[in-house]
């Protein structure tokens, strides 16, 4: 416990000494609530909320993930994983630790998304269970793919066309039945097809997402087994 603790701790204040790093936090509920506000609301032709669904679904599948993948590969770049692994740190206490402050500080985000679309009773819990499910697998493969690269130069381009298959398929598959018969099995896929139709099931999605988790899990495992030492 002393360890997740110690890498929570750590990871916040590296966060807090680079503003830059928060800026996907803050960039995606702000662009939801401006365009709600002046551009979808009195509009007849757009849903009220469709901002508000589509930079929630880019926020967990495209931000998010950057966001991880850029932490863990400035401590690698720093040397700083190195001295955590010799320190006695092990693979689930440092995916809880640095995870644990990314998935807290989306909470926050999440809850900011369903309040600019009004959601209220079972509608904002649906809304809130996805996503935040959805940001516990975008945090975990962040963190993957961040283990994986050298540095951080490297990590931005490994994680950039996997941020964009994850945050953008979705939407694509709106619109194109052939995409949408394979990306079901994208937790994003399912974050989108909740947030846009609360009248349908969560136990299926919820499940596909988990699926995901589970998956990315083992990635960083075996990353962190295979590199950490050599961070």
């Amino acid at each position: 416990m002393k360890s997740i603790k110690a890498v929570f701790i750590k990871q916040a204040k590296d966060m807090l000494k680079n503003p830059i790093a928060l800026l996907p936090f803050l960039i995606f509920p702000l662009v939801a609530f401006f365009m709600t506000e002046f551009v979808a609301k009195g509009n007849n032709d757009i849903d009220s909320n469709m901002f508000v669904t589509m930079m929630a679904g880019i926020f967990a599948g495209f931000g998010l993930l950057q966001s991880a993948s850029a932490a863990i590969s400035e401590d690698i770049e720093k040397k700083s994983l190195r001295f955590l692994v010799l320190a006695g740190v092990k693979p689930h206490e440092y995916l809880l630790g640095v995870g644990g402050f990314l998935f807290i500080t989306a909470s926050f985000v999440s809850a900011a998304f369903g309040l600019i679309g009004g959601y209220g009773g079972t509608d904002f819990f649906k809304f809130f269970a996805v996503m935040e499910s959805g940001a516990l697998a975008s945090i975990t493969l962040g963190i993957a793919i961040g283990m994986l690269s050298k540095n951080q130069q490297a990590a931005a381009g490994l994680t950039m066309p996997v941020a964009l298959l994850f945050g953008f398929t979705p939407m694509i598959a709106q619109f194109n039945e052939k995409i949408g018969n394979f990306t079901w099995i994208l937790y994003t896929r399912q974050i989108n097809e909740v947030v846009n139709d609360f009248s349908a099931g969560i136990i299926k999605p919820l499940l596909v997402i988990i699926a995901n988790i589970v998956v990315f899990t083992v990635l960083f495992i075996v990353a962190y087994k295979k590199k950490g030492l050599k961070g």
